[in-house]
C-alpha cells in the first residue's frame, strides 16, 4: 500500500473497525488518547502512544498501517499526531444539523462580516462560571476563558478567530460528542442561541 490510495484504504479499515465497536468507539478512543498525553497535556501522541491507543480500542492493523496512518495525520512533520485532528479525520467534518448551529455561533458575534472574532466579543457571552476547574478552584474564571481562546488554533496569533478556525475547533468538538441533540444542547446553552 502507497501513497493516497494506501491512506485511503487503512482509513476505511479503521473506521469499519471502531463502527463495529459502537457509536460511541470514538470518544472512548478520545479518551485513551487524553489519557496517553496525561504527562504533558499538549494534546498530541507519539508514534508509539498512537499505536496503543488505537490497539487498546480494539483496532488492529499492521505496523505498516499503523505508520502510514500516523504519517498522514502528522501534519507538521513534528513526531506527533494532535488527537483533536486525528478525531476529525476519523469522523469527518460536522453534519448539517451540526454547522448550521457552528454558524450560526459565529455570526451571533462577527456582526460587521468581517470573517472573524476577537476575544472581546466572545468574553461577553461566554460564560466560564460552570467550567469543572472554576467550580473546584483550580482556576479563576479569567484562567479558564483564557484557556478557551487557546483551544482555537489560533495561526496568525493575532488575538482574532477566524471562520476557518472556528470551524476546525467545532469539528473536533463535535467529533467527541455522539448524539446531536447533546451537541445543539452544548451549542445553544454556552453561546446563548436560540
Amino acid at each position: 500500500m502507497q501513497g493516497q490510495r494506501g491512506v485511503v484504504e487503512v482509513l476505511a479499515n479503521l473506521r469499519q473497525q471502531l463502527e463495529k465497536r459502537g457509536s460511541k468507539s470514538i470518544r472512548e478512543l478520545g479518551r485513551t488518547f487524553r489519557a496517553l498525553d496525561s504527562y504533558d497535556g499538549n494534546r498530541k501522541v507519539d508514534r508509539q502512544e498512537f499505536s496503543v491507543g488505537l490497539r487498546e480500542n480494539g483496532v488492529n492493523l499492521s505496523a505498516q498501517e499503523y505508520g502510514i496512518l500516523f504519517d498522514y495525520f502528522d501534519k507538521d512533520r513534528d513526531g506527533t499526531v494532535c488527537f483533536d485532528e486525528f478525531l476529525v479525520g476519523i469522523r469527518g467534518k460536522p453534519n448539517q444539523r451540526r454547522q448550521a448551529l457552528v454558524d450560526k455561533a459565529f455570526l451571533k458575534f462577527d456582526k460587521d462580516g468581517n470573517g472573524y472574532v476577537d476575544a472581546a466579543d466572545l468574553r461577553g457571552v461566554y460564560n466560564c462560571r460552570f467550567h469543572p476547574k472554576v467550580q473546584s478552584g483550580q482556576m479563576t474564571e479569567a484562567q479558564a476563558f483564557a484557556e478557551f481562546l487557546g483551544s482555537f488554533n489560533d495561526r496568525n496569533r493575532d488575538g482574532k478567530i477566524t471562520k476557518d478556525e472556528w470551524d476546525e475547533y467545532y469539528a473536533a468538538v463535535s467529533s467527541s460528542v455522539d448524539n446531536d441533540d447533546h451537541f445543539v444542547q452544548l451549542m445553544k446553552t454556552a453561546w446563548k442561541l436560540e
